[in-house]
């Protein structure tokens, strides 16, 4: 199969296109094939094992952008199965067939339709098949092949980045590299020239340069200096075609912009100044300023200005205002015309951040003289005090004066002073001031208790300057007197115990009055002489601002009177004197020996106690069970008891049994065995106590024992023989019991059988140390010893 492939048609290629239409016409446009060999765009050879395979090609190649009204010829198909006699049919699919490629089916030619552009789209894949028109069988296997779109110069060089903005130093050297550049071509690189840029410059020579194969631009002066032009404008132009003629050029703007560095030193533009500053100028006020100048900006422009020298040094100061890079001059010390008229001040102006590199322009400061005018103004009157400290009594007439205030002019015309009270505050308006003589005056009824002290305003000016005013504090004090009468202090009631006795102290009350000191603190405590004398309590005035609230009687009961009321006068030592009746309320309570209260009444002890009903009633309920038990185990031990009667069959015969257990025999702690000792028994013999003997019996073997040697087995021996030989023993056998008890007590006798007959001076106070289970019986003995005592 055969194809031909034609692709020229510019006339300005007309000598390429004879090449290309030549070349392809051998290598390409016809490709001489055998059965079963393949020619491949890179020429290799290479051998399928593929009958009746007679066509197969590479590809095509179409100029971009045909402006002809005629279709452009692509190149043509041939199958060596075709005869000639139209029984070939040739079909073409792929990118673009049928809209931008079309086939002659007949005679295999292709064309295209339309104008292409390879920036858009650089080839296109098709694929190739002849069928038999007849049978619609295909007469060869399917091919692909591929139309190129050949590039023309038809794109110009871009600037993608474009414009650009940038800065270099000033004063850099010369060469020194600003910016890089970089246009792009849309045209194929690898054929021709047609993407081969080359740069130059438009604009901003002789100040930079550019590179024309890499597009670095550079500085090509030395020294460019900021001061003298800041900003720069550059075009620059990039070619193609290697910037011969028939190139598409493209340009863009460069715009630079000098950086500033300190290379230039600070300088006042006099070297001397006057200032005028009036000599009512505030301390601490700014009264001037003054700069130095610097074509530098940023830090490079920074500068810290001082004095140096002057008579004024001490009097004035200088700041760096950082903004507006101004010295400020501030006043340090008041100004007085009259002592002092001119200062001379040596200011110096200094770069904060210097450069190393331009230092041999320098140096980087500068100074300058000022002298300073002290102006004469008109002064505002000055008071004789800075304040003033009045007094005035509480209750005042209204017009009552306080006190008054001087001013006086400072300049020498010594000008009539006014006065007049700032209204600002509510305290202000309670006073008035004669505008001539300066005399503080009341303009309200005060009350010291209310408020005790008063701060206002007073202001001072001069009749011809009435804008110039002076201010002076006055602190008025209300003084006080005497119309409060005092008052019982605290609202407790007085607590008296039942127990009490006459004549005791109970409570002592004070009293308090709102007024001071001098009229409030000395009080007079009496009772109300109007009532009838109190028999229950009386009052005692301890003269030193307290009372005393005493007993008349003793025994007070709560179930008789729980609550007694005494009318109290209290009087103070003011002038005139004031007094006032309260009434104390006095509640009696039971108490401790000690004193201390342990009820008022069932419903206090209660509270206090903090227990509720069904505690009460549990509690309630534990007693009754304990006192069940108690005597469930005393009714137990009783029944337990043996009897006198040891044996029935002789009822007169019986031991009495004690319930005295001792430890045995080994024990020797639980009973001294040195109470059966007695030592009487030496001296007598003792007799039955039961009987009377009327024959005193004579002793079988007489006594003739001391008491140091007396055995108890041999006297319990003699007593029993004496128990056998008496005549007036009854007949039947009785237990005698012998015990020695010691010598008498120092305590006496414990029997109360003679208590009731016998007076007894003893005191049972000490019953009431016993505990709280001795309550009741020292409070049974306390009644009698009272009664007994009335």
């Amino acid at each position: 199969m055969k194809i031909t492939s034609t692709s020229c048609i510019c006339p300005v290629l007309v000598c390429l296109c004879f090449v290309q239409r030549c070349y392809g016409t051998a290598h390409h446009g016809s490709i001489k094939v055998t059965r079963n060999q393949t020619k491949h765009i890179e020429g290799e050879t290479e051998v399928h094992h593929r009958p009746k395979r007679g066509w197969v090609w590479n590809q095509f190649f179409v100029l971009e952008e045909h402006m002809g009204s005629d279709p452009q010829y692509v190149g043509k198909l041939h199958s060596n199965s075709d005869k000639g006699d139209g029984s070939v049919k040739y079909i073409l699919t792929g990118e673009g067939a049928g809209t931008i490629f079309i086939i002659d089916d007949t005679t295999g030619d292709i064309h295209s339709t339309k104008s292409l552009d390879r920036e858009k789209k650089t080839h296109y894949v098709l694929h190739a098949q002849a069928i038999d028109r007849r049978t619609n069988k295909p007469l060869e296997p399917e091919s692909e092949f591929i139309i190129k779109v050949q590039d023309i110069n038809d794109n110009a060089p871009k600037f993608t980045d474009g414009p650009y903005i940038v800065t270099v130093p000033e004063m850099s050297d010369m060469g020194t590299s600003v910016l890089q550049v970089t246009a792009t071509d849309a045209d194929d690189p690898t054929y021709g020239n047609s993407a081969r840029v080359v740069y130059s410059i438009l604009q901003g020579q002789p100040y930079f340069s550019v590179d024309p194969k890499t597009g670095v631009i550079r500085t090509a002066l030395h020294n460019m200096d900021r001061e003298a032009r800041e900003h720069y404008s550059v075009v620059i132009q990039a070619k193609d075609m290697a910037g011969q003629v028939g190139g598409l050029s493209g340009s863009t703007t460069v715009n630079i912009t000098l950086t500033d560095v300190n290379d230039n030193p600070p300088r006042f533009p006099q070297k001397h100044y006057q200032l005028y500053v009036p000599e009512s100028a505030q301390v601490g006020s700014a009264v001037g300023k003054i700069k130095a100048n610097d074509p530098d900006t940023g830090s490079n422009a920074d500068m810290k200005y001082s004095i140096i020298n002057g008579d004024g040094s001490g009097v004035f100061s200088i700041f760096t205002d950082k903004e507006t890079r101004e010295g400020i001059i501030s006043l340090k010390k008041p100004l007085n015309y009259e002592k002092k008229k001119s200062y001379t001040l040596n200011i110096e102006g200094a770069n904060t951040h210097l450069d190393f590199r331009f230092s041999h322009l320098g140096p980087f400061k500068d100074v300058t003289m000022l002298k300073i005018i002290v102006g004469d103004v008109d002064e505002p009157p000055l008071f004789t005090l800075p304040s003033y400290v009045m007094d005035v009594y509480e209750n005042a007439k209204l017009g009552t004066v306080v006190g008054t205030v001087t001013a006086q002019d400072p300049d020498s015309a010594n000008n009539v002073v006014r006065y007049f009270i700032d209204h600002n505050t509510e305290e202000d308006r309670y006073f008035t001031i004669d505008t001539n003589s300066g005399t503080i005056k009341t303009a309200k009824v005060f009350d010291r208790e209310e408020t005790p002290w008063y701060n206002i305003t007073v202001a001072a000016s001069e009749i011809d300057s009435p804008g110039l005013l002076s201010h002076a504090a006055v602190g008025i004090k209300v003084l006080d007197i005497n119309d409060n009468p005092p008052e019982l202090a605290g609202d407790d009631d007085v607590v008296v115990c039942e127990n009490a006795k006459p004549g005791q102290v109970i409570q002592t009350i004070t009293a308090t009055d709102q007024d001071d000191f001098a009229n409030g603190q000395r009080f007079h405590f009496s009772l109300d002489d109007s009532l009838p004398l109190n028999p229950n309590f009386t009052l005692k005035d301890n003269e030193d601002n307290t009372a005393s609230i005493l007993t008349r009687r003793r025994r007070f009961s709560r179930t008789t009177q729980d609550i007694y009321y005494l009318p109290i006068v209290i009087s103070d030592g003011g002038i005139p004197s004031l007094s006032s009746s309260s009434t104390l309320v006095i509640r009696v309570c039971a108490c401790e020996r000690d004193g201390r209260v342990r009820t008022c009444h069932a419903e206090a002890f209660l509270s206090s106690a903090g227990l509720s009903t069904g505690a009460l009633i549990a509690i309630l309920l534990c007693v009754v069970i304990l006192l069940a038990i108690v005597v469930l185990f005393i009714t137990l031990r009783r029944s337990k008891k043996e009897p006198l009667i040891i044996s029935e069959e002789d009822v007169r015969e019986n031991v009495v049994t004690y319930d005295d257990e001792g430890g045995g025999e080994e024990d020797t702690e639980a009973f001294d065995i040195s109470a059966l000792r007695n030592p009487s028994a030496a001296e007598e013999l003792k007799y039955r106590r039961d009987v009377r003997p009327e024959v005193k019996p004579t002793p079988k073997h007489p006594t003739s024992f001391s008491l140091d040697s007396i055995d108890v087995q041999e006297f319990i021996k003699q007593r029993l023989a004496e128990a056998d030989l008496d005549p007036s023993v009854p007949p039947y056998d009785s237990l005698q019991t012998y015990a020695y008890e010691g010598q008498r007590s120092e305590a006496g006798s414990i029997s109360s059988l003679d208590s009731a007959t016998t007076h007894s001076d003893q005191d049972y106070n000490y019953l009431g140390d016993w505990g709280p289970e001795f309550k009741k019986l020292a409070e049974l003995y306390g009644e009698i010893e009272s009664e007994r005592t009335t």
